[in-house]
């Protein structure tokens, strides 16, 4: 065990640097694994060595922001306890907060929202995200089940999609299966490729590691020791919800993402993803997370785009 001290500046108070009802002080014990407590202007930190620095460094971050702001919000402390918190014992997730994969690339949070998501994956098994388009949901996702298995947390990756855009279905489009589920993959596929080299990609396709499969050909399986993401899950129903969460099994977890703004299902038909999230949202381990515009990182112009169909 380990003990630093952190002397804080003045005119800064405590209050200003642990929160309200120090909510800020509890994040960052509760983060790090460290017990934090205070004597006038001295704040003490004990625990692991490692945890014990990153929440130092954390303190010294945070009392920068405050005199260059005046203030911090629990989103600002989201954010910076992923750029600095240690590994978790899913140890998939690097020590700055940033997913590394297999080309070598590390993928990081760029806005609060996103580092509550990284946060969120790193301590649930299912974790439902949903937001507007450009926020980086389906992206760390993949992201995540890359840098997971690269880490060895899990041996399978299976990415799917429900078979629903703008009313169409498979039968109605041209070719074999492969051609039928191909548009229905391709932004699994695209994310997939900036993390992968394409040679690995398609090895692994072929045998099996990484799958891409619709909705559909779920049924029947139980998936163990894998890393499964459901993409567009707005356009499921419940009983296709329900379906695809009873296939989660030992030493595996589950994202599903999707924008509830954009449901293309039948009139009155229930999403299953709005239906999942108010059944299941209060059940450990099971998580949700919130993305706004303000998390949108693709061109400047999707944000603003965002905002206008919002209004």
């Amino acid at each position: 065990m380990s003990e630093q001290k952190f002397l804080l500046k003045e005119p800064l108070t405590l209050t200003s640097l642990f929160g309200f009802r120090d909510r800020y002080q509890r994040q960052v014990s509760d983060t790090l694994g460290v017990r934090i407590w205070a004597r006038e202007n001295e704040i003490y930190v004990n625990g692991a060595p490692e945890a014990v620095q990153n929440a130092v460094n954390l303190f010294h971050i945070m009392q920068d922001k405050i005199i260059l702001r005046g203030n911090l919000t629990e989103d600002d402390v989201q954010c910076m306890l992923s750029q600095v918190s240690e590994n978790t014992p899913q140890n998939f997730i690097g020590k700055s907060g940033y997913f590394e994969t297999f080309n070598g690339k590390r993928f990081r949070p760029k806005t609060a929202g996103q580092a509550f998501y990284v946060q969120t994956i790193q301590k649930n098994e299912i974790v439902f995200c949903v937001g507007p388009a450009g926020t980086g949901k389906t992206y760390l996702a993949v992201a995540a089940a890359v840098s997971a298995m690269k880490s060895g947390q899990i041996k399978r990756i299976i990415l799917v999609r429900p078979a629903v855009e703008a009313g169409e279905s498979l039968g109605f489009l041209p070719g074999d299966l492969k051609a039928k589920i191909d548009p229905y993959l391709r932004p699994l596929f695209d994310a997939l490729r900036d993390m992968m080299d394409p040679q690995m990609v398609r090895r692994m396709t072929e045998e099996e590691i990484i799958e891409m499969i619709p909705l559909a050909y779920m049924r029947g399986r139980t998936l163990n020791d894998a890393f499964i993401i459901l993409d567009e899950a707005q356009n499921t129903t419940a009983s296709q919800m329900k379906m695809f969460l009873t296939r989660l099994g030992h030493h595996s977890r589950m994202i599903i993402s999707g924008d509830i703004t954009q449901i293309d299902l039948p009139h009155n038909t229930t999403s299953g993803l709005v239906d999942a999230i108010n059944r299941l949202e209060n059940i450990p381990h099971i998580a949700v997370v919130k993305m706004s515009d303000s998390d949108v990182v693709r061109h400047d112009l999707v944000q603003k785009i965002v905002r206008a169909y919002e209004e």
